[in-house]
């Protein structure tokens, strides 16, 4: 692409071509790995980054085992195998029935029709709400966090004084809504900027928001309503943007609303709470971030995760498999998609237009191993998946690990899209799980209406805070939605005033905040709780942070 420009006669304009042609190799090179600088944490050559050939070589079978497949690529892709060919014969019959039409190359799914909703729905709904009552966000952090002890998880010990606590209260306000340490001082009573921006730098590790976060969405799935939402073993994951000032080194121009942006990056459970966030670069493929949020969790076990077209690449689906869970992608043009399978295999003469034979089993067997080793290279800690996958990504075409990973994710994707083809129920159950990320992100722009600060978020710890403040104001709203609701419901049950079906109540969502007030004057009366938060209680063993133990 640059040959006609470095034969420029104008030879300084020739050699301006000839360093921009280098430096996108370089950046490929760097990329793919065949080319790697060694001090560097990101761009280090690959058995740096993987697990040591060495090691690999004492301790395969323990990470075949701890996966859970087998040392040979052939027992695995029997199992592959047979299940394309039943989701191949259950779209032909699809397409037989006419409930799937195939024009010319084309595959045509028609819309899934709108789902039927029970007639009581909306007054329950309403009656629901009307007794759950307003609230203000002080007086639900403190309510939360005597169910929670989020504040325990936070500072690794219960606060030791009121004004400990409300400063801790103020610095994740300060994270994680578009107010300043200065703003949350002059709304709050008795709080002093400088010691709220103190804590905030405390907060400013992943771990301690992790661990706040895993309370609260704890306390959540103990009440018996999340039942009705869905059993904890398939999730969503999708981005939302916070706008930002253009200065910020991260900031990439989002492409729906023009302005200078980042990302947050969040799993949301079906039983709607956010389990797991991460900030991410706008533009990026999000598919690592996707996968990385599964594997580092603690709470649930995820069978399935639903996620959109950037959440996903055919190298992704390769090691979610092989790391224990179906990634299970939204795409885009859906109709154009093929169904992929090795040249060998029997197809039904009804879908030969939509099949492409650019599977490769020797690609798989031949690369079987280092992938592997990539997943549990991942599953260890070792290295995380965003940067697996950006190692692996398209720049590392050629390399046989990418080869063996993108056509072992070919033969998924063919098996997922045959389901998805086939199964309405199927096809309902993601877009539905999808819908609620949508919805949770509808509260987060609620709770941060503005932009991040210029002077915030130039750090990488920052935006950690960020992400992981305003996805734990998150969580204690829905939580605290979801402890009112379980009790509302808990009293018609008991009076015998109205029994709320199954079927309504799988249809309410905690992702409800237009009875929640987030602006004003924060007061906090820490004295209704005080024997809760403050008290003596059993103090659990978290660790340090910010210097205090």
């Amino acid at each position: 692409m640059w040959r006609e420009q470095t034969k420029d006669p104008n030879r300084a304009q020739a050699l301006r071509a000839f360093e921009a042609a280098t430096l996108l190799e370089l950046r490929c090179a760097l990329r793919r790995g065949t080319v790697w600088a060694r001090d560097s944490v990101e761009f280090r050559e690959r058995d740096r980054l993987l697990i040591p050939p060495t090691q690999w070589d004492e301790e395969r079978r323990q990470h075949y085992s701890r996966l859970g497949v087998p040392e040979r690529a052939d027992r695995f892709l029997t199992t592959l195998l047979a299940a394309a060919e039943s989701g191949l014969a259950a779209v032909a019959e699809a397409v037989r029935a006419a409930d799937i039409a195939v024009e010319d190359d084309t595959l045509h799914l028609p819309a899934l029709t709108a789902e039927t909703l029970p007639k009581e729905l909306g007054s329950t709904r309403a009656a629901l709400f009307r007794e759950i009552g307003d609230v203000q966000l002080p007086d639900m952090m403190l309510e939360m966090d005597s169910h929670t002890h989020f504040s325990w998880a936070l500072l690794g010990r219960a606060a030791q004084s009121e004004r400990e606590l409300l400063t801790l209260y103020g610095a994740i306000l300060a994270h994680g809504t578009e107010l300043d340490a200065t703003g949350v001082a002059l709304m709050t009573p008795s709080l002093d900027a400088t010691q709220i921006a103190a804590a905030m730098r405390g907060l400013e590790d992943d771990r301690v928001f992790r661990r706040a976060n895993d309370a609260v969405v704890e306390f959540m799935r103990r009440h018996s309503i999340t039942k009705h939402w869905g059993d904890g073993s398939v999730a969503s994951a999708d981005m939302m943007s916070l706008d930002t000032s253009r200065h910020l080194w991260r900031a990439r121009l989002d492409p729906r609303r023009r302005v200078p942006a980042i990302g947050i990056y969040q799993h949301v459970l079906d039983q709607w709470g956010v389990f797991y966030d991460l900030p991410i670069v706008l533009m990026d493929r999000q598919a690592g971030a996707a996968i990385e949020g599964v594997i580092r969790q603690t709470q649930v076990e995820i069978e399935r995760l639903a996620v959109d077209t950037h959440g996903y690449t055919d190298f992704a689906m390769a090691i979610a498999k092989l790391s224990g869970f179906d990634l299970c992608p939204r795409l885009k043009n859906l109709r154009e998609r093929k169904l992929c399978v090795p040249s060998v295999m029997n197809v039904p003469s009804v879908l030969e237009p939509v099949i492409d034979r650019d599977v490769s089993m020797r690609a798989i067997r031949t690369g079987w191993d280092e992938l592997v080793r990539v997943a549990a290279s991942i599953e260890s800690g070792t290295i995380s998946a965003v940067l697996a996958l950006e190692r692996f990504g398209s720049a590392a075409q050629g390399d046989r690990t990418h080869s063996a990973g993108m056509h072992l994710g070919r033969l998924i994707r063919t098996i997922y899209l045959c389901d998805y083809f086939a199964n309405p129920v199927f096809r309902r159950e993601l877009h539905r799980i999808l819908n609620h990320g949508e919805s949770v992100h509808a509260l987060e722009r609620a709770i941060y209406i503005g932009r991040v600060s210029p002077a915030r978020g130039r750090r990488s710890d920052e935006l950690v805070a960020i992400s992981g403040a305003l996805t734990l104001l998150t969580n204690l709203v829905m939580a605290w939605n979801t402890s009112r609701a379980q009790t509302v419901i808990d009293s018609w049950t008991t009076a015998h005033r109205k029994r709320v079906s199954a079927e309504v109540l799988a249809h309410i969502s905690p992702a409800h905040f237009g009875n929640v007030n987030f602006r004003g004057t924060f007061r906090f009366s820490v004295e209704r709780y005080r024997d809760r938060i403050l008290g003596p209680a059993s103090r659990p063993k978290l660790g340090i942070i910010g210097g205090q133990a």
